[in-house]
């Protein structure tokens, strides 16, 4: 896995640790992929499986097409993708920037492609039931459509304390490749990061 940063021990550019990190990474390369758009001409068009809570899933990745990932500061070995809840009447799109920014401060990223289709997954009854008293909503799980992000920023943008709005969540964040991502989900998770990974793979190749 790659070097890890931490909510706890802010990355600073004098730090030692990254005096080797070379200053200038591979040009990022776009990649034409009209299937992931043909079928929808806007995100929020198609509609989610009743029962589900309708949810944004980010797939942020650097010019080395690696991913961001963080663990979960109240499941330290819970790796995990943004994502977040789409609020009444707004566009996914929309809701991606905003969730991006919230959970990790990153501003300086562009949307380049979108999952045609919702992915969903189940929560486990204790998940379940610790939402439901969060939420006040009883969700069977989650209906999510991903996005794919190219961070055009440095990595000193990365703030785990988001931009100040919403109670952090994560404790430690890193660069992965999608066999890392797959690895360090929980288990309910797993399946949508498999699909995810391979509607985004012409672009992580």
């Amino acid at each position: 896995m790659a070097l890890c940063r931490s909510l706890n021990s802010p990355f600073h550019r004098a730090s030692p640790l990254f005096r080797n990190c070379p200053s200038k990474l591979p040009k990022f390369t776009p990649i034409s992929l009209p299937s992931l758009r043909s079928s929808l001409s806007s995100s929020a068009m198609d509609t989610p499986p009743e029962g589900y809570r309708r949810n944004v899933g980010i797939c942020l990745i650097n010019p080395s097409k690696k991913i961001f990932a963080a663990s979960r500061l109240d499941i330290p070995d819970a790796w995990q993708m943004p994502q977040g809840g789409i609020d009444e009447n707004e566009d996914p799109r929309n809701a991606v920037i905003r969730e991006l920014e919230e959970e990790t401060g990153v501003t300086s990223a562009d949307i380049v492609a979108e999952a045609p289709f919702w992915l969903t997954y189940d929560f486990p009854p204790e998940v379940r039931q610790k939402l439901k008293l969060q939420w006040g909503s009883d969700w069977k799980g989650q209906a999510q459509k991903w996005f794919l992000l190219k961070f055009n920023g440095k990595d000193e943008e990365v703030n785990l304390l988001g931009n100040g709005t919403e109670k952090p969540e994560f404790g430690q964040w890193s660069w992965m490749s999608p066999q890392e991502i797959v690895n360090h989900a929980v288990d309910f998770k797993k399946p949508v990061y498999e699909q995810v990974m391979k509607a985004f793979s012409p672009y992580l190749e």
